[in-house]
Formats: C-alpha cells, structure tokens, sequence
C-alpha cells in the first residue's frame, strides 16, 4: 500500500512539473521575498486565487483536506498558472512524503480510496504525453551518459589546440646583398595541447607541436633569406613538420595567495608569469604577427625549472623564477645549475583599466648558444662577442598597458640589457651587413643593449572579435660596447587586422617595414606582408 501511495503521489508531482516546471526568474536564494512558501494550510478556502469552478479544485481540496500536501504564499495565494521551481517542487514532495510517513506510522486502514485512485488516473491520463517525452528525454540522456563514459578520452584531460598557417614575403636587398632573395612561402605551425586536472585547482599541460617555418638547423628561414631577424614572424618555429614534445608544464596552488609552476622542458617565462599586454596581443596566432613586435624580448627566454607567483594583495603580484637551459642533460656546463640559466623577479600590478609590471632577470648563456635579444634584434646585440663566448647579462624592463575605452587601448615596454663577457679570445663579431669580424674579445668586457616599443589598438572595432592596430618599435641595438658598438637605429613600424570569422577561425593580413635594418642605415630597408590564419579548437 505504501509503495501505491507514494507512487501515486509521485506521478502527481511529476505532472505537475512537466506542465509547469520552469527555472527560477533569477539567482536568488529562494527563501527571499515573496518566493517564500508559507506553512501548510487547513483548508482550500484558504487560497484566495482559488475559485470552486478552477478545473483542479477538487484535487486540490482534497490534498489539503485529506493529505496535508499544499502550502501557499505568504499573501494567501496559490498562483496555480506560475511556473513551478525546482525548490517549490521540492517543498512540496517533501510535505507529501511526509505526511505518507506520518499515515503509516498511524496505522491508518484508509491509506487510499477509490475517489483518490481515479483522480490520479484522470492526472495520469492527461499528463500521459508529457510523461512519455520525460521519459524519452531521461532515456535518451542515459544512452548519451553511457556513450561518453565508453567513449571519452579522460576524465581528466581535455585538448585544446591552436594551428597557424601564413602566407608571407618581404622586400628589399638582403642585408649587405644586392638583390631580394626572399619569395612568396606558404607554412604552418600546430600546437596541441593536452591539459589535465587533478584537484580541479591544478593544472598539468603537455604540448605536441609541429611546423615548417625553420630551415632543418633550426633557424628562421625568413631570417636567412633577408639576412636580419628582424623580419621574423611571430610563429616561424619547427621544421620539417616533425612532431615532438616541447613544452611540459603543471601548475599548482598552496594557498589562495601563492602558486607554484614546475617543467622540465619548454618553459618560458610567459609560462609562469604575464607580459603584461592586453588580451591576445600576445598571442602567436591572434595578436601582433611580427616575433619583435609581439611583447619585450626580455620574456623570450626558458628552459626548465620552477617559478612561484605571490599575490601579495589582489592587485599586486610578484613572480619569482629559475630556469634552466638544459635541465636534462647530466653532463659538464649543461644540468640544473651548471649550464645556462634565466633567472626572473616580476612585480605587476593590475587595475582596473589596465596593468604595470617592473622586471628584473638575470642569466647566462654558455659559448655556442648566445642569444640575448631572443632573435628579436640585430645580430650584434643578440651575441655582442660573438656566439663562442660565454656571457652572462642583466635586464631590467617596464612593461604596461592601459584601456580607455572598449574599443582603444595602449601598451608599451622597454628594456636595457648589460651583456659582460665571462671568456677571451678571438670571435667572430657581426659587421651589421650581414657578415662578420675576427675580434679579441677580453674577460670582463662590457656591452649595453636597449629595446623599446609602443603600440595601439582598437577592440571589437570594424565587428565583435576583431582587432585593429599599430605599433611602432626600436628593436634591440648595441649602444655602447668595449669590443663593437652599432652605426644607427633601426625602426620598426607595424599595422595588422586581425578579423574574426567566428569564434574558431581569424585571418589576420599584417604588414611591417624595418628602417635600418640590422642598426646600420646602409642596408636596404626591409618590407614584410603577412596573411596568418588561425584555427582554435
């Protein structure tokens, strides 16, 4: 009898919210205001919305008189044609099951009569449709569970991934040449990207990647052709289309205030901090296309290690990190701490409208991987002694941005980099026309590098998702130096539009011109056109 009882009551509330069952109007906690449902009522009479003629009346009466299971609102209303929340539903349920309880703890003979059973059956039958379709709906949701769970690829892992193909050419004499040797090239560069979670807080990320952009020693093909690598591309990586593991990275917080991120391969340190641009700027396939004008060269260095990030207030962060060059390798000036490191402080600072962040990085690159400007520069102020003499540098940068409005805002960074020589000897020093000079170079010779860039940009402007904008740049150059200094200044200018066709797929056309290129004024200057598209998913 129990059992008929309560099924019987069930399919009442079933019925009811399958006509009537809707979301609640907002967020709120539905014990507020008039949402609130007063304690039972005695009688149907007690419900002023509630007429004798009304088709449920009759139901209704003998729910309240018989089985105790109606409460109205606090103004004495039933409001019968509202929609019905999830937590009125409950409420109500759970007034009937109780009151089930309470018959059968009294040992009531007259648990159901014949009057209840057909006023059910009336409710059955015209809900029968609506019951099916719930019905249908929880089947079909069962057999779609049953198929994710047999079919998903992890609990815990999702993939997002980000491909890039670009269609570019420059113009100009190659440095120190006397013809255009670049052509019209057509590549590619995709990153997959596995991210995984374990606590819900922490976050592991392996990356597969591939690409063509990079002749089979790894440099930039680009740069070869026109002799400078200042042409170069934000995204021109990878050879032969040769899939590999890069990047290993895993985030994790301790407290609410401080996080720590470790990796032992392909951390950079925009992995354990910001570079305080706005969003996407950045970004390799939506933001700036050219690799300089992308955000301070002082970012463009890594390898493997830990960062921690402190927010020491809600606005204020400070980051903190070590990476090494060559963590894997067990072997003389390579290892954790024998070999070349990186080593980061970042205090940022973040407002409402925009950001600002000082830095402060110290490394050293032992001889044959001297690249202090990240390939963003001149060949001199990447290796200011030459790439078989060791050297160790310190950078200072200021980086920032600032949004006046939805659609206009402004960033810019600098830097100045000093470069000293920890070996002597003779090395082959760039003569900025795209060779080099046998030069003695000292133990403890000095070099100053500095860089700047200021830029604009205009969101959502010409269509939601695009961005227009502009930027205008002094790549790094070799101020002053004990060994070679450099001639003149070059400049880069910078206007791209990136248009978003949907929130998968932007076509970004750029263009850039390099005055001076290579910091010496008797090189052609260089013209670079760009069309990038880039698929996220």
């Amino acid at each position: 009898m129990f059992k008929i009882l309560f099924h019987s009551f069930f399919i009442l509330f079933l019925a009811i919210s399958a006509v009537w069952a809707a979301p609640p109007e907002d967020n709120s906690n539905p014990a507020d205001g008039d949402r609130n449902l007063q304690g039972q009522v005695n009688s149907v009479s007690q419900l002023s919305d509630i007429k004798p003629n009304d088709w449920a009346f009759q139901a209704l009466r003998s729910l309240v008189e018989r089985y105790g299971c109606i409460a109205g609102y606090p103004d004495v209303t039933y409001r019968g044609n509202r929609a019905l929340s999830r937590y009125e539903f409950a409420a109500g349920l759970n007034a009937c099951l109780d009151r089930v309880n309470e018959l059968i703890a009294a040992g009531t003979s007259d648990l159901l009569k014949k009057e209840d059973l057909a006023v059910l059956q009336n409710l059955q039958t015209e809900f029968a449709a609506e019951l099916t379709t719930l019905r249908g709906r929880v089947n079909t949701l069962e057999a779609r569970t049953a198929t994710l769970e047999e079919q998903q690829f992890s609990t815990t892992t999702r993939l997002n991934a980000q491909i890039i193909t670009a269609i570019s050419d420059s113009f100009g004499n190659r440095v120190g040449g006397e013809r255009d040797e670049s052509r019209l090239y057509f590549a590619n560069r995709g990153r997959l990207n596995f991210e995984s979670s374990f606590t819900g807080k922490d976050l592991l990320r392996v990356r597969l990647e591939f690409g063509n952009f990079a002749n089979s020693n790894g440099t930039s093909q680009i740069a070869a052709a026109t002799g400078t690598g200042m042409t170069r591309l934000n995204f021109d990586y990878d050879t032969n289309d040769t899939l590999f593991i890069p990047h290993i990275r895993y985030y994790f917080p301790v407290s609410d205030s401080l996080n720590f991120v470790v990796g032992p391969t392909g951390i950079g340190y925009t992995d354990i901090s910001t570079t305080v641009t706005p969003p996407t700027i950045a970004d390799d396939g939506n933001g700036v296309p050219s690799l300089f004008g992308s955000y301070s060269p002082l970012f463009r260095r890594g390898g493997g290690g830990a960062a921690a990030n402190w927010n020491i207030t809600k606005d204020l962060i400070l980051t903190l990190g070590y990476l090494a060059s060559t963590p894997n390798l067990p072997s003389a000036s390579n290892a954790l701490f024998d070999g070349g490191y990186n080593a980061l402080a970042h205090l940022a600072y973040y407002g409402k409208q925009g950001a600002i962040g000082v830095a402060y990085s110290h490394g050293y690159s032992p001889a044959g991987v001297v690249e202090l400007a990240a390939g963003t520069g001149s060949a001199l102020s990447n290796a200011p002694f030459g790439n078989n003499i060791a050297t160790s540098n310190d950078i200072v940068g200021a980086q920032g941005f600032y949004r006046f409005s939805p659609n206009f805002q402004i960033h810019a960074w600098g830097g100045y980099i000093w470069a000293n020589a920890k070996n002597s000897g003779v090395s082959n020093i760039s003569n900025g026309r795209g060779g080099t000079d046998s030069l003695f170079v000292n133990s403890g010779d000095n070099a100053n590098v500095w860089f700047g860039a200021i830029g604009m940009s205009f969101p959502d402007v010409g269509g939601r998702g695009n961005l227009p904008g502009i930027l205008f740049g002094i790549p790094p150059r070799v101020s002053n130096s004990d060994v070679r200094q450099e001639r003149d200044n070059a400049y880069h200018i910078e206007a791209f539009y990136r248009y978003r066709l949907n929130d998968n797929i932007s076509v970004t056309p750029g263009f850039w011109v390099i005055l001076n290129p290579e910091n010496d004024s008797r090189n052609d200057t260089q013209y670079v056109g760009v069309i990038r598209t880039t698929f996220d998913f």
